[in-house]
C-alpha cells in the first residue's frame, strides 16, 4: 500500500499521509498491517492506513533515543522555539485542510474544528517561546560553595493521545516535550489518526531533526501497550479514560518506573445558584454539555439548579437544547456532529437505556437522530438519583442530567460526590459565593460564569481519579524536566 494518498472532503483535495512517520521518513509498518478509519457522518471507509506493531515501537524509541543522544541536544534552545513557532505558522497555513480533517475522521463541525486549529497553534507557539526560558536556580548555602540546579530533559518520552480533540492533543503533548529538549514517540488514537498523521508532515516542514518527533498510527492494546511498557522510554503521557490510565500506569510501574502523567475522565458539576444570570448561565450550561458531541472529558454533565430557578431553568434549558442544530459537521450551521465511532455511539446509547430503565425521566432526546451515521439526539435526564450510572459514570456523550439543590453547602457535597475531579463551574452572580464554592470544589479547573474556556497559558487537570500532572502553562514544563544539583567545593579540603 502507498504512503500517500489522495482524499476528498466536502470542501476540498489533499494529500493524505498513511505511513508511520519514524526517523524523519515516512515508512510502512513492520509486519505490513492496516486498519481503516471511518467517518462517523457516513459510516464509511475514508482510508486506510499503516499499523504499528511493538516492532514499530521498537524502531521509532531507538530513533528518538539516536536523535536525543546526538543531533537535537547540539539544537539550542532557541532554534528549538523558532521550530516550533514555525510549525504553528503551518498549522494556520494549512488551517482548512486541518479543520477539513478534523470533521471527515472525527465528526466535529467544521467550524469547530478550526476554533481548534487555531488553538493547537497557539499552544505550539506559546511553548516555542518558552524553549529558550528553561532554568535553573544558583543557591547561596555557605562561601565554600557554587550550587546550582539544571533542568534537564526527561529523555525519550511516549505520549498516547486520544480522537475526541486528535490535533489539540498533539499539540498539547508536543509543545512541551519539544520545548524542553526531549524526543517523541507519539501514538494517535486508532479512530482518529489522519490528522495527526498530517500534522506530522508540517513537523517535518517545519525543519525538526530526523528521530526528534515520531508520529504513529496504531492501537491502545498494541502499540499503546508498548509505549507504556517500554524499557527505553523514560516518561509516558497519556489523555483517555481513568480505566486505560490504570493499566498504563501499572505497566511503567513493572518496567522501568518511567515518569507518569495522566488526564482522564470526569463528571463534572456545572451549578447554577438562584441569583445567577438565567440567560447566560443557560448559554453555557448548553456549551458546557454538548461541546464537541459531548465527548468531552470536562464536560458539565451534571447540572446542578437551585429550587428557586428550577422550573424555569428546566422550561428554557430543555428550549435551548432544541435549538441546537445537529447534522452534517460540514454543514454551516452545524453546531453537533455524529459520536466518533460505532463503538461509541453503542455505549452512550446504552448509558441512555440503563437511565430510562433506572426510572430518571428523559426531558428531551433520549435516542437515535436519523438512519446514518452515529447521530444521538441532544438529551436531558432529571428526576435523578445519586446511585445512578447515568449520575455517577462518565457517558462522554450528549447526555446530560439535572438536579436540584437547596443550600450552597448541599451543591458542594453534591459536587464533590463522584470519584472524578477534573473540572466545574460555578453560576452565581454574587462573588463571595463564586469564591466561596470555587475553593470547596475538588476539581482541578473551576469556571466561574463560563465553561469550556480552556486556554493553554493556564493549566488543566483533575483531582482525584481524573489524572495525574498537569497538562499546558508553564506547571506543564514540570513533566518534561529532570531537575539536576550540582554542588562545586571551592574551599579548602575538610578532610586533609
Amino acid at each position: 500500500m502507498a504512503l500517500f494518498q489522495t482524499v476528498e472532503t466536502p470542501n476540498l483535495k489533499y494529500e493524505q499521509p498513511v505511513g508511520l512517520y519514524i526517523n524523519g521518513e515516512w515508512v510502512k509498518g513492520v509486519e505490513g498491517k492496516t486498519f481503516e478509519t471511518i467517518n462517523p457522518h457516513n459510516e464509511k471507509p475514508i482510508v486506510a492506513v499503516h499499523e504499528a506493531t511493538e516492532k514499530d515501537v521498537d524502531i521509532a524509541v531507538a530513533a528518538a533515543r539516536k536523535a536525543l543522544e546526538t543531533t537535537w541536544k547540539k539544537v539550542t534552545p532557541s532554534d528549538r522555539g523558532r521550530m516550533l513557532t514555525r510549525l504553528a505558522d503551518l498549522f494556520e497555513r494549512d488551517i482548512d485542510i486541518l479543520a477539513s480533517i478534523e470533521s471527515l475522521d472525527n465528526g466535529k463541525a467544521f467550524s469547530m474544528a478550526k476554533i481548534d486549529i487555531v488553538n493547537a497553534a497557539g499552544c505550539l507557539r506559546y511553548y516555542g517561546g518558552w524553549a529558550d526560558k528553561i532554568h535553573g536556580q544558583t543557591i547561596d548555602t555557605d562561601d565554600d560553595s557554587l550550587n546550582y540546579t539544571r533542568h534537564e530533559p526527561v529523555g525519550v518520552c511516549g505520549q498516547i493521545i486520544p480522537w475526541n480533540f486528535p490535533l489539540l492533543m498533539w499539540s498539547w503533548k508536543i509543545g512541551p516535550a519539544i520545548a524542553t529538549g526531549n524526543t517523541v514517540v507519539l501514538k494517535l488514537a486508532e479512530q482518529t489518526p489522519l490528522s495527526g498523521l498530517y500534522a506530522a508532515k508540517l513537523a517535518h516542514e517545519a525543519g525538526f531533526p530526523p528521530g526528534v518527533i515520531n508520529i504513529i498510527s496504531g492501537f491502545g492494546k498494541v502499540a499503546g501497550a508498548a509505549i507504556a511498557s517500554h524499557m527505553d522510554i523514560d516518561k509516558v503521557a497519556f489523555t483517555g479514560s481513568t480505566l486505560v490510565g490504570r493499566s498504563i500506569l501499572q505497566a511503567a510501574a513493572k518496567s522501568n518506573l518511567k515518569k507518569v502523567t495522566l488526564e482522564l475522565g470526569g463528571k463534572s458539576p456545572n451549578i447554577v445558584f438562584n441569583d445567577a444570570d438565567i440567560d447566560n448561565a443557560i448559554s453555557w450550561v448548553n456549551f458546557g454539555i454538548y461541546f464537541n458531541h459531548g465527548q468531552c472529558c470536562c464536560a458539565g454533565s451534571r447540572i446542578l439548579v437551585q429550587e428557586g430557578i428550577y422550573d424555569e431553568f428546566l422550561k428554557r434549558f430543555k428550549e435551548r437544547t432544541l435549538a441546537n442544530k445537529v447534522g452534517d459537521p460540514f454543514g454551516k450551521d452545524t453546531f453537533q456532529g455524529p459520536q466518533v465511532s460505532q463503538l461509541q455511539f453503542d455505549r452512550i446509547m446504552g448509558y441512555i437505556e440503563e437511565g430510562k430503565k433506572a426510572g430518571a425521566t428523559v426531558v428531551t432526546g433520549g435516542e437515535r437522530l436519523g438512519d446514518t451515521g452515529y447521530y444521538i439526539k441532544p438529551t436531558i435526564f432529571a428526576d435523578v438519583k445519586e446511585d445512578m450510572k447515568i449520575v455517577q459514570e462518565e457517558i462522554f456523550g450528549p447526555v446530560c442530567v439535572i438536579q436540584k439543590f437547596k443550600t450552597e453547602e448541599e451543591a458542594i457535597k453534591i459536587g464533590n460526590s463522584t470519584t472524578y475531579g477534573l473540572a466545574s463551574a460555578v453560576h452565581t452572580s454574587n462573588l463571595n459565593t463564586a469564591i466561596r464554592v470555587s475553593n470547596a470544589l475538588k476539581a482541578g479547573t473551576v469556571w466561574v460564569n463560563n465553561y469550556n474556556l480552556i486556554h493553554y497559558q493556564t493549566p488543566f487537570g483533575g483531582y482525584k481519579e481524573s489524572g495525574l500532572g498537569r497538562e499546558l502553562g508553564s506547571y506543564a514544563l514540570e513533566n518534561y524536566t529532570q531537575i539536576k544539583t550540582v554542588r562545586i567545593w571551592l574551599g579548602d579540603a575538610l578532610f586533609a
